[in-house]
């Protein structure tokens, strides 16, 4: 199976375009959250990615809420539960994992706890699609000089073993991959990049 994934669009229209493009040639496309910018301007810009039909997966980050996306676009949308496609399953998991500090448009965000609830009972899947990342793996933030991924998440990776945990969120780390044992951590940034997964 190829996947084309992107994540953290933030309203980028060229982004966008060079989603569909990359689509053409694609089993399954996915972004991972943050289509919006502090929640605003997500209806208009999910419109086109309409096209994206039974292709496309979605999860929310945290400029979004899985109900604001859900509203907002047709495709399917991934926010603690899982959706299998040709044989692959994918789970999905949206928002800031740990929370951000408080912002003035209210960031879309789980605890530790939180997420690990949801986690808590997924036992197998081939693909995890997450906005953030696991705790020390694609997650390292320049300016602030640590890492800023989820303790829940890197616990779950451990646990599951997927083929892929995509995700994106820490914009400095955009591009960077990491294994946790057999599993190839991808922080993807809004360039689509592909995938072969095997069925």
């Amino acid at each position: 199976m190829k996947i084309v994934a992107a994540s953290d669009l933030h309203l980028n229209t060229d982004c966008r375009t060079a989603l569909l493009h990359a689509a053409a040639d694609a089993d399954v496309v996915i972004a991972a959250g943050d289509f919006a910018q502090r929640r605003e301007g997500l209806a208009d810009y999910v419109a086109p990615l309409e096209a994206l039909g039974d292709k496309g997966l979605f999860v929310p980050g945290n400029n979004e809420t899985d109900t604001e996306l859900r509203t907002a676009t047709s495709v399917a949308v991934l926010h603690g539960d899982c959706i299998t496609r040709s044989g692959i399953t994918f789970f999905g998991i949206g928002c800031a994992i740990p929370p951000l500090p408080p912002l003035p448009w209210g960031s879309f965000d789980l605890t530790e706890d939180q997420a690990g609830g949801m986690l808590a009972d997924v036992m197998q899947v081939d693909v995890v699609v997450s906005h953030s990342p696991p705790l020390g793996h694609c997650d390292y933030h320049q300016g602030l000089r640590r890492n800023l991924g989820s303790k829940a998440l890197l616990r779950f990776v451990e646990r599951v073993q997927p083929q892929l945990f995509l995700c994106g969120h820490v914009h400095d780390s955009w591009g960077a991959r990491s294994l946790v044992g057999r599993t190839i951590v991808a922080n993807l940034g809004p360039v689509p990049v592909s995938f072969e997964v095997e069925v």
